[in-house]
């Protein structure tokens, strides 16, 4: 099946402005024209702009992308390049999976603090006022 650039985007999630732009790029190759030079894209460029997208989604740079891509064209034999690509990349979002979780504990304790504040059983304290301490007592 050949593809139109709304259909390809309605495909692949793409707005048009964002295939166009990887188009321009030159992140998806062999792109094919039309008899009135329209862009038309197959089954494979379909499933490619789908992994591109899922790229992007992992934090994959452009330059990155690229790279990855020119590994592709090359066929079996850069898989281990493309695989130490993609081993970055998975290490970069395990890192940003464990940032979250320490944000969701922190919201966590938070919630738990104001949760015992608001039923009576913890005394509220902030960071941000004064202390009602007096220094003089000493």
């Amino acid at each position: 099946m050949i593809y139109t650039m709304l259909e390809a985007c309605r495909e692949t999630g793409m707005t048009y402005q964002g295939l166009k732009f990887y188009c321009n790029e030159g992140l998806v190759p062999n792109v094919k024209r039309d008899r009135i030079n329209r862009r038309v894209f197959d089954e494979n460029d379909i499933a490619w702009i789908k992994s591109l997208r899922k790229l992007r989604k992992c934090g994959m740079s452009l330059s990155d992308i690229k790279e990855y891509m020119n590994l592709c064209l090359e066929g079996e034999k850069s898989i281990p390049q493309r695989k130490v690509i993609l081993s970055r990349t998975r290490e970069r979002l395990c890192a940003q999976i464990e940032e979250l979780k320490e944000a969701v504990k922190y919201i966590d304790g938070k919630q738990g603090f104001y949760d015992g504040v608001l039923s009576g059983a913890a005394e509220y304290v902030s960071n941000l006022l004064p202390c009602s301490c007096s220094l003089d007592k000493q």
